[in-house]
This record gives C-alpha cells, sequence and structure tokens, in this order.
C-alpha cells in the first residue's frame, strides 16, 4: 500500500537534500558510499524526505538509488529528483521522465518554471506550453504509480513578475496530481516580508499543501523558511549545515532548532540531541568541516570568553544563553584568556576535573604572562592543563628534549627534510635519533617519536589529525613570532596543544612535546 502525504497532516515536514542540492557545494563530490552513508545517518535522525539524486544522470546516482533500494530505511521516504519533460517531446518518449518511473522510490520530485522570465528567455516556449508541460510530466508519474513532489522554481522572482502566471503553474502541478508544491526562492534574493505574502496569496489559490525551498544568497534563507512555514508552508526543504551552490541552502541545523525551540512547531520524531553530531558527521564526509560560529551546533556556539559573561554563566546560564546547548547536543566550553579572569579559569578547572585551589590567581598570572608572548589556550585545553599541573607541582615530566638539528637537501624538483633529536627519559637515559619527513616539522614529529618509541610503547597510537600556524604580527613579515597549533589523537580521545617561538619548527617542537606529554598523562 502506498504511503499517502496526509500521514504529515498537522506537522512540518523536513525534507533534505543534502546529497543532491548540497552535492553541488564547490569542491564537494559523494562517491556512492558516502551518499549511502549520509542517508542512512539522516534516516537514523529522523527526516522526513531524503532527495538523493538524479536517476539516469550520472552512474553514481544510478548506482546509489539501486543500492539504496535494498536499504531498510525506518524513517525517511527517499526521493528521486528530476525536471518537467524537455521541450517538443511526449513524457513517455522523455528519458529523464521515464528513469525518474523506473527508480525504485515510491516519491519523486520534478522542478519546472514558474517565471514567465525563465519560460520565455530560458525555455524559449509561450507560457501556456509551459503549464502543459508541468501539468502532463506529473500525471505521467503519478500513472506510473509514484507520489510527486512539485519545486515551483523561481517562483517568487516569478510571483514579483507576474503573479497570475505564478500560481498558474502551481495550479497546474496540482491539477496533474502533485501532492506537494514547494516554493523555490532559486536565486536567493527574496525578502521574509515578500515571502509571506507570496505563500498566503498560494494557500488561497490551490488545495495542495505548500513547501518552501530557500537559498542564502542574501543571507535570509533560515528567516525565509521561518516565515513560510508561519505562513501555512508545512514542509521545509534544507540541507545539513547549509550547503549548496554559491551561497548554500536552508541550514537544517539552524532551521530545524528554531522551527522546534523556539515556535514550538511540531516535527517528525527527531531526537534533538544528536543534532550537532549530525553537522559534524556529515561534515567530516562531505570533507568541509563546519563553521565553528554556525548557531547551534557549531564548536563556538556556547562558548564564553568575557569575565564578565562567564561569571554570569556560572551563576546561571541564561544570562548569555539563548538555549541549553544539549538540547542540540552541544556543550558550552569556557574559554581561558588574559579576559576570562578568576572565574573563568576556576570553571576551566571544574570541566577538568582540576581542583579549584588557592592558587587561582597564581594561574591567571602565569596565563596573562604567557599571552603576553603570544601564547592563547582557548583551544588548547590540553596544554592549560599541563600548566596548571606543572605550576601545582602534579606532573613530573617523563623526558627531556636535549637538542635537535634539522637538514634540508634541495634538489631540482625535490626538497627533502631530515632531523636528528636528542631526548632523555625520566632516568636520565639518552636516546639520540633521526628520521626524514615531507618537511622540517613532520621529519621532527618523526624523530621525536622514535627516539621515546623505546621508553614508551604507549606513543604508538598517536596521531596528528590538524596542524595550525599562526603570525603573531604581520609587520614583521618573515621575522614574525609566530604560534602552532596542533590536534592529535590516539583513537579513544583528542587534545590540542598550543607551542609560541619566532622559530615556526620550534614552536611546532613545544606544541609536539605537550602532545606527546598529555599522552603519557592520560596512559
Amino acid at each position: 500500500m502506498r504511503e499517502s502525504v496526509t500521514e504529515l497532516t498537522g506537522r512540518v515536514a523536513i525534507y533534505d537534500t543534502t546529497l543532491r542540492d548540497g552535492a553541488q557545494t564547490e569542491g564537494v563530490l559523494f562517491s556512492t558510499e558516502d551518499k549511502l552513508d549520509i542517508l542512512q545517518a539522516l534516516d537514523d535522525f529522523g527526516v522526513d524526505f531524503v532527495e538523493g539524486g538524479w536517476p539516469g544522470s550520472n552512474p553514481t546516482d544510478d548506482e546509489f538509488f539501486e543500492r539504496a533500494g535494498r536499504l531498510d530505511l525506518k524513517r525517511t521516504k527517499l526521493v528521486a529528483f528530476g525536471s518537467t519533460r524537455r521541450v517538443g517531446s511526449s513524457p513517455e518518449d522523455d528519458s529523464n521522465l521515464k528513469a525518474l518511473a523506473a527508480s525504485g522510490t515510491e516519491w519523486c520530485c520534478i522542478f519546472g518554471k514558474s517565471w514567465d522570465f525563465q519560460v520565455e528567455e530560458a525555455l524559449g516556449i509561450g507560457l501556456d506550453e509551459n503549464l502543459d508541460m508541468v501539468q502532463d510530466s506529473i500525471r505521467f508519474l503519478v500513472d506510473s504509480g509514484k507520489h510527486v513532489i512539485f519545486d515551483a522554481e523561481h517562483f517568487f522572482d516569478g510571483y514579483r513578475s507576474n503573479r497570475k502566471y505564478a500560481i498558474n503553474v502551481l495550479k497546474a502541478a496540482e491539477a496533474g496530481g502533485a501532492e506537494w508544491l514547494v516554493l523555490c526562492d532559486t536565486n536567493g534574493g527574496t525578502m521574509p516580508s515578500e515571502i509571506s505574502e507570496a505563500v498566503e496569496d498560494a494557500l488561497l489559490s490551490v488545495d495542495v499543501p505548500l513547501g518552501i525551498h530557500a537559498h542564502n544568497d542574501s543571507d535570509m534563507a533560515t528567516a525565509n523558511s521561518l516565515a513560510a512555514v508561519e505562513n501555512g508552508c508545512m514542509m521545509v526543504q534544507c540541507t545539513v549545515n547549509g550547503m549548496g551552490e554559491r551561497c548554500g541552502n536552508a541550514n537544517l541545523c539552524t532551521v530545524l532548532p528554531n522551527l522546534v525551540c523556539k515556535m514550538g512547531i511540531e516535527t517528525s520524531d527527531i531526537d534533538m540531541s544528536r543534532l550537532t553530531d549530525l553537522s559534524k558527521s556529515i561534515g567530516e564526509i562531505a570533507n568541509i568541516i563546519p563553521r565553528p560560529e554556525m548557531p547551534y551546533v557549531g564548536d563556538t556556539a556556547f562558548t564564553h570568553k568575557g569575565g564578565m559573561h562567564i561569571s554570569a554563566v556560572t551563576k546561571d546560564t541564561r544570562t548569555y544563553e539563548h538555549i541549553d546547548p544539549s538540547l542540540v547536543g552541544n556543550s558550552r566550553k569556557i574559554l581561558v584568556s588574559e579576559m576570562a579572569g578568576k572565574a573563568g579559569i576556576a570553571k576551566k578547572l571544574r570541566e577538568l576535573d582540576l581542583e579549584c585551589g588557592d592558587d587561582i590567581p597564581d594561574i591567571a598570572r602565569k596565563i596573562k604572562e604567557m599571552e603576553s608572548k603570544g601564547y592563547q589556550f582557548e583551544g588548547a585545553d590540553a596544554s592549560f592543563e599541563l600548566l596548571v599541573r606543572r605550576l601545582r607541582g602534579e606532573l613530573d615530566s617523563k623526558f627531556t628534549v636535549e637538542g635537535f638539528r634539522i637538514l634540508i637537501d634541495n634538489r631540482i624538483g625535490d626538497m627533502d627534510s631530515e632531523a636528528s633529536i636528542k631526548v632523555l627519559d625520566s632516568e636520565g637515559r639518552l636516546e639520540q635519533t633521526a628520521a626524514d619527513g615531507n618537511g622540517p616539522v613532520n621529519a621532527l614529529d618523526k624523530a621525536l617519536r622514535k627516539s621515546l618509541l623505546r621508553f614508551y610503547p604507549q606513543i604508538n597510537d598517536l596521531k596528528l589529525t590538524d596542524y595550525k600556524v599562526r603570525i603573531l604580527d604581520e609587520k614583521m613579515a618573515t621575522g614574525a613570532g609566530v604560534r602552532v597549533l596542533i590536534r592529535s589523537t590516539d583513537g579513544k580521545r583528542s587534545w590540542t596543544t598550543v607551542g609560541v617561538s619566532e622559530n615556526v619548527v620550534e614552536a611546532s617542537l613545544i606544541a609536539l612535546v605537550d602532545a606527546l606529554e598529555y599522552k603519557l598523562m592520560i596512559g
């Protein structure tokens, strides 16, 4: 028995188009495995619809739909995407529509022109012919046993240009049997007030439920999506992390918590506490790190640095947080800096399960002294913890770097680096080793590990996952000091360390030593 749109009556449907519209992001190329992983993640999360791609357009999408048809999706309806028939062809002869009809999905979404300018200039046909194309394309898919969603491309531009015609396109789609009519702000230039007017008019003109598909070219995609829902749209099309062509699409990770947490809108059975994990995991698959300042799910969304803010949040989080971060699976972060003050340091110590003793003023003075030299502990919790433990005499260094040397062999078309290093362990045993690398820092990292491995085999599972260099004074050009941040993991935990020096290799070594010391401390 075919599922019906009426199952969603009374709540807003979430339609994810990361696999199709999001795949148009510059630099993103999903493999079949990537698409299957994302589909499974979205199904586990609980979105209503996932637009999988365009059957017949490329081998990846063809393989994806074939393999996706074998998945046991629990919550999500997979949607195949396409367009209305080509100009001058019949639906029965159109390869795009035939591929949609043959796809293994119960749902299809096709787009068609709703802006008279696009019809006459881009398609080069009369307005009435376009209405026929919309209606008979949808009717063909419905007669093939499909549920059809119609995306009215450029609807809001069309509505401004020729209101009557834009509405007539919706009526043609309804007459063809479409179960959803989605109003698209394809160029992303519409303001929320225009959205409201057009949605209200469309609601009075058709009996089929409406959706919204907003692009972010004016940074209004989220606002426009919410305005559309406020005025009666019952579906929101969006992408995880706002991925998409040009400036992207409405961001599911912002739209969804706004609907649920702010507007009290009922959506599907989604566990909102998994939202941050969804953002990060799909960002990893897409190989695009989510913006840290992204609302709700970003790394800095609930991060506090200013001393007054930290003091107030310690007393009541409502003073500087609009929601509890745990509602969306995020967490509160207190940054340690010269601005944080004693309250911030105390809060940070508690976060790290360290004792809040009488030495907090001493810790604060030491931090300010080091930050005056270029250190920054905001994103380097491991180095901060090591600093505190060293000040308290709780940490005995497991090793000491006695010296190192870097050799660079520059040959035509090639450059090799070699590092040699002398290390003493805690019992005074000397180890001197050398290693090659694809650069001086890589060679030094390899040599340091090699020298310690005999004493501390547990470092064998340590890996560096990120390396950042920040110039401290750009006016000094190549003579400027640098700050190096290194992200490390042992497969169970991840941590960040910092090093500062006028020499980038020495700054890197300081951060590397902290990374290894931290690993030896936690075991």
